[in-house]
């Protein structure tokens, strides 16, 4: 049997295939490319699709009875906050069309078993600095609300025909498992200072003025290698008859602050960062570190690489890949 990673070609989806192919699980990947690349999933069977095309439930049937698909990993979404603020019908249009797309199609074959790529974007500002799944889900741009949808989405399937699902609700994911596999976008406080040291330019801190040791912000950073393993014991969780949670949080239960991650990439790069401190944005919460209990607990998961590692495997795979 198979499993078909959607979005496969990704940042980290790329390293979800690559461990399921370590393992020798035969793959099928579906990926439009617009932010995934080809060269990152090297023999693989790969389908170029939009998943929310009008057309699509109908050829994701066709691939599943085709590749006797048994099990689906769905990373494929539209992920940029500042554009899903500007063009909210389109997110929905591409998040959660495309949900429906799959959940049809696997309806219809008769495929049970899903892991959702969710985000910790469904808690949006939560009251509690160390966040457990039991938390009132409150996001609070259209981003995180897509997610949340697609989260419902499962648990309405699994009511309604029988889906086995798990959705992983991502914290900050960064690092690379490999050099060639090291994330693309600028769209994380560790990519975004890498941009900015490419254009000779300082790091930006967004307020130094927070209730933390440090008066920035505290996050919690999860390796995506780490993230990769927990798709793989998401998926094997699916077998089970006794599965007691649907929901689970992916990061490491350790905060650091943003001046933490720039000393540490300053430390790794050898360069020497003084960041520029300007106003905070709208919408940063002080601190937000997962509860990982229920994942270390129900899918015996936890991190293995701390932030050290974590950037000093982006920053290797940075250079490797700025002089290719």
């Amino acid at each position: 049997m198979t499993t078909l990673v959607i979005g496969g070609a990704g940042y980290i989806g790329a390293h979800v295939v690559r461990l399921l192919l370590a393992r020798g699980d035969a793959v099928v990947i579906i990926d439009d490319l617009s932010t995934g690349a080809a060269s990152r999933i090297g023999a693989a069977t790969a389908v170029d699709l939009d998943i929310a095309a009008p057309d699509a439930a109908g050829e994701l049937e066709t691939l599943m009875r085709e590749h006797r698909v048994d099990a689906v990993i769905n990373l494929a979404a539209k992920k940029r906050v500042g554009e899903s603020v500007e063009r909210p019908t389109w997110y929905v249009q591409q998040n959660v069309g495309g949900m429906v797309n799959v959940l049809t199609a696997m309806e219809n074959v008769g495929v049970q078993k899903l892991v959702f790529s969710s985000s910790a974007a469904v808690y949006g500002v939560p009251e509690v600095s160390r966040v457990d799944e039991n938390v009132a889900p409150e996001p609070i741009n259209p981003y995180g609300r897509t997610k949340l949808v697609g989260e419902w989405m499962v648990e309405d399937a699994a009511r309604a025909w029988g889906l086995r699902g798990a959705s992983l609700r991502y914290f900050n994911v960064a690092g690379a498992g490999w050099p060639d596999l090291g994330d693309p976008a600028a769209l994380n406080l560790i990519t975004m200072v890498f941009e900015r040291m490419d254009r000779g330019e300082q790091p930006v801190i967004f307020g130094d003025d927070y209730a933390t040791p440090d008066g920035t912000c505290i996050r919690d950073y999860v390796h995506v290698l780490d993230l990769a393993e927990a798709h793989l014991a998401a998926l094997d969780y699916l077998d089970l008859d006794d599965r007691p949670h649907a929901v689970f949080n992916v990061g490491t239960g350790v905060g650091a602050s943003v001046r933490e991650v720039i000393d540490a990439i300053g430390r790794a790069s050898g360069a020497h960062l003084s960041p520029e401190v300007v106003a905070r944005r709208a919408g940063d919460p002080p601190q937000l570190i997962a509860d990982v209990a229920r994942i270390r607990e129900t899918l015996d998961w936890r991190s293995q690489h701390d932030l050290h590692e974590m950037i000093a495997s982006a920053w290797r795979a940075h250079r490797v890949n700025a002089t290719v």
